[in-house]
């Protein structure tokens, strides 16, 4: 019989599943083949195995890598623009004025790797962004090695990418076309938000999306007063007239969700929608605590997102599972909503769910992608370890991620990058803020 050969041979303290809640495999190896995992051993087990590469990870938890389910990556250059504002006040009074004078294809571009090397390191290995310039963003994405889904933003008003929403339609599908065939790269279509959409346009998405097999992903119900002002124009909820357009399907990934009765969230699961929680920005905007340990009991499938590091600040899907759970807690006034491995959940499978890939990726089984993180537990912060699960959701911060893959190709290893250059992300970083200033 001979000696099995793989690629990669990773043998960890702890591995998280996350195929079942609370699984956690002591001592065990993985290895991969041809970017998948190829077989899951007790360590003591695989002592045959070869490898052109063997990591030891001796103090790590291995685990799925995070699902950012809803970002705006190229927005990481206003990052600290104009905080502390009202989400309305900060939309139309600094931050579209601000994309108005600078938002162009290198923007994207150098906005989004910046953002895809704050996430790699922070243990994201897939982005499903909004926002323009769609070119940009996918090219960010294969520089980086990112899992990425290119959100093409649609509005009824012109901005610098184009200037009515047929417009947006025609740019982004010609956009598309040009990235059709890459694994990494996915095109979806992300009407901004029922304030900013008509319903001619809706139905025109609906329409297309089924065409075209894309998903659509949508800012609904984040303020108390997108709810209001919908009543007061349209006569019904966001939700309800959505509905009445066939925007609600599998297909649609709702991001924040915030202002849900209970007739709405039964609307929503029986529609098979999804859901992006983003819990820090909605609490930097004041936007609300989302009713998410409702959505979980109805079956929604919640994943959690970042939003934008202009309205967040950070892109920290770590802080934002800690973020999740003590929100849900605080938010229900009960003490096991949310528990760590629905957090972490949340933040791999449930997003690979939303986003049709989780055959793919979201958990640590045999025959699915290596899209992978290791966390360092060693440190004094993380002293002792009772429970990896618990610890990576309340105790572990994204300076402890140490690795991550993506169909097994390593992306960051030993905290370092590996395909983006630091130095260069932070002195592009640096020219915009000047090109800001200046303006």
């Amino acid at each position: 019989m001979s000696t099995p050969h793989y690629d990669k041979i990773i043998s960890a303290r702890w591995i998280i599943t996350v195929e079942n809640d609370g699984e956690v495999l002591e001592n065990h190896t993985i290895a991969l083949k041809n970017g998948r995992i190829a077989e899951i051993a007790p360590t003591a087990q695989t002592v045959n195995w070869q490898a052109d590469e063997h990591i030891e990870l001796a103090n790590h938890v291995l685990m799925p890598g995070l699902i950012n389910l809803h970002g705006h990556s190229a927005m990481t250059l206003l990052r600290g623009l104009a905080d502390d504002k009202a989400l309305m006040d900060w939309l139309t009074n600094h931050i579209w004025p601000a994309e108005g004078k600078h938002v162009q294809d290198g923007f994207v571009f150098d906005g989004a790797l910046l953002a895809m090397g704050e996430m790699i390191r922070g243990g994201t290995t897939t982005i499903n962004d909004m926002y323009f310039y769609h070119g940009a963003m996918a090219r960010a994405g294969l520089a980086s090695g990112m899992r990425t889904f290119v959100g093409c933003s649609i509005l009824e008003f012109p901005t610098n990418y184009a200037s009515h929403a047929d417009d947006y339609i025609s740019k982004s599908l010609a956009e598309r076309r040009e990235f059709l065939g890459e694994e990494l790269i996915t095109f979806t279509l992300a009407p901004h938000a029922p304030y900013t959409v008509s319903d001619a346009t809706f139905s025109k998405i609906v329409t297309l999306a089924e065409q075209e097999d894309m998903l659509i992903h949508c800012h609904i119900h984040e303020t108390a007063e997108e709810v209001s002002n919908s009543v007061t124009e349209h006569h019904q909820r966001p939700l309800a007239r959505l509905q009445q357009l066939g925007l609600l399907s599998p297909r649609l990934i709702a991001a924040h969700m915030v202002h849900l009765n209970d007739a709405e969230i039964e609307l929503a699961a029986k529609h098979g929608i999804s859901i992006a929680h983003n819990p820090a920005s909605n609490m930097k905007l004041a936007s609300g605590i989302a009713p998410i340990p409702k959505m979980l009991a109805a079956g929604i499938t919640v994943g959690l997102g970042t939003d934008g590091a202009a309205s967040n600040n950070k892109l920290d899907m770590l802080s934002d599972m800690r973020l999740a759970a003590l929100l849900a807690k605080v938010g229900s006034l009960e003490p096991t909503a949310v528990p760590a491995a629905t957090a972490i959940r949340m933040a791999t499978l449930n997003g690979a769910r939303a986003l049709g890939i989780e055959d793919k990726v979201g958990s640590v089984t045999k025959g699915k992608q290596a899209d992978l993180i290791a966390i360092d537990l060693s440190a004094l912060e993380t002293a002792p370890t009772f429970d990896p699960i618990s610890h990576v959701v309340y105790a572990a911060g994204r300076e402890q991620v140490s690795h991550a893959w993506v169909n097994g190709r390593t992306l960051l290893q030993d905290r370092q990058l590996s395909t983006l250059d630091e130095s260069a992300l932070k002195t592009r970083a640096e020219d915009w803020r000047h090109r800001i200033l200046a303006k």
